[in-house]
């Protein structure tokens, strides 16, 4: 197909957003390369004649013409272009609205990331971009995105507007510059990197410079953003003033609106009751009883403090001296160390239990002046044992042998019931030798 201008007008009247329009147009444009320079002019007034939202599409043709020029080594578009961009570039940029500024800014920041036009120009396109926000009474902000929904900055927030823009130009100026300066760092200091000591040192110069430039950027970032930081703080206190005074102002309203429903169901009870006018008016016109106003949360008094309730000290329930130990209820005292044991003697013949029991009572209570010796506690009782008593039958039928004093000097059965005590087992026992004779009956039923 002959190049011709009609052609040229007509393959840009065509084109619409789709990423196929573009790329197509793009090629056909690029097939005829020889013709750059008028192709670049015929682009330039069809941005000046293209209705707004139209622009946008001839910028990312552009976008795509020159970027893939640089890739395939055709620099004709490149050196076409780069006269008439800035203007071009304004020209899309002032009759847009906001969304297809924010894009508009997205392509321009591309081309200074990835070095398409030269740094001067670069530097005129953006400028030319801040000078028409600066001119317009209603600022449009960069990258497509907005602090603020609405068309114009509201009141509340003209203070921290201004600071907003300072940042994201900072931020947009700084985002190239750090890329091509990382870019360049990695590129000279990688262990492949070839060159002579003398270009060595002069891209290490060069790298210097790209560092410091970088390094100054994000200074201006970090420094508009403390601007921004600090101006939002102060919007914040001021919101926070004027929300308490809000408070205070729907405590009072609402105190009102009960102490208006209040009279209302009052007049309402006197049309019911059937009072009088007079009556009527009275309780009408009778003042409100509005409560006073609460204290919103942020102005409400603290509350007193109250002496808490403390327990007295552990000193007063600790006893004076050392505590003893806890002896466990099955833990049974040491022996005593010497003992004493009890030896079993056997009695000699002919002499009876009582009377082996007073042998072997100790001779030490013997004294000098008494030869004889005392009688021993209980003696009395132990020998008044020594003398049978005659069984009054009350134990059986049949009598326990007789002793020295009971006359029957036969033998003596001593017969056991199997139902009778122990008690009474060792009764019949003395009984049986004839010690339990002559003890006196009342003292018979105690033993």
């Amino acid at each position: 197909m002959a190049f011709t201008d009609d052609g040229v007008k007509a393959k840009l009247s065509a084109l619409n957003e789709t990423q196929e329009s573009i790329v197509t147009c793009s090629q056909w444009i690029m097939f005829h390369r020889r013709h750059a320079d008028r192709i670049a002019l015929i682009w330039l007034q069809r941005v000046k004649e293209t209705p707004p939202n139209k622009k946008l599409n001839l910028v990312y043709l552009c976008n795509e013409i020159v970027q893939q020029g640089r890739i395939r080594k055709k620099p004709e578009f490149l050196e076409a272009y780069s006269p008439i961009i800035v203007e071009a570039t304004a020209v899309a940029y002032k009759g847009s609205g906001s969304d297809i500024q924010g894009k508009i800014r997205r392509v321009v920041e591309v081309w200074r990331q990835r070095q398409i036009f030269a740094p001067g120009i670069q530097d005129e396109i953006e400028k030319a971009l801040d000078e028409i926000d600066r001119s317009r009474s209603n600022r449009k902000p960069a990258l497509g995105g907005s602090l603020f929904s609405g068309s114009s900055v509201p009141p509340e927030l003209s203070s921290v507007a201004p600071l907003a823009t300072t940042l994201q130009k900072a931020e947009l100026h700084a985002k190239p510059t750090i890329a091509t300066a990382n870019e360049t760092y990695d590129k000279v200091t990688h262990p492949d990197y070839d060159a002579t000591p003398q270009l060595h040192a002069a891209a290490l110069a060069a790298l210097v410079h790209k560092l410091a430039t970088a390094e100054y950027a994000v200074s201006e970032s970090i420094k508009a953003r403390h601007a921004l930081i600090s101006g939002l703080e102060k919007l914040l206190e001021a919101n926070k003033a004027k929300l308490s005074a809000e408070e205070v102002q729907k405590a009072d309203l609402s105190a009102r609106k009960t102490a208006v429903e209040g009279r209302r169901a009052e007049v309402e009870r006197a049309l019911l009751a059937n009072l009088s006018a007079s009556e009527t008016a009275a309780i009408s016109k009778a003042p409100l009883a509005v409560n006073s106003t609460p204290q919103p949360a942020s102005l409400a008094p603290e509350r007193p403090d109250i002496e808490e309730l403390t327990p007295p000290p552990m000193e007063s329930f600790t006893p004076v001296g050392s505590p003893k130990p806890d002896v466990p209820d099955d833990v049974f005292p040491a022996p005593i160390s010497h003992p004493i044991e009890p030896v079993t003697v056997p009695a000699l013949p002919g002499v009876s239990a009582v009377s082996a029991i007073l042998a072997s009572v100790p001779a030490t209570v013997i004294s000098a002046s008494n030869p004889s010796p005392a009688p021993a506690p209980g003696a009395d009782l132990l020998s008044s044992l020594t003398n049978a008593r005659a069984d009054d039958g009350s134990n059986g039928s049949h009598s326990y042998g007789a002793g020295a004093g009971g006359g029957g000097g036969g033998v003596s059965y001593k017969k056991r019931k199997m139902s009778r005590s122990a008690a009474e087992d060792e009764y019949a026992a003395f009984a049986g030798d004839g010690d339990m004779d002559g003890i006196d009956a009342d003292v018979g039923g105690l033993i």
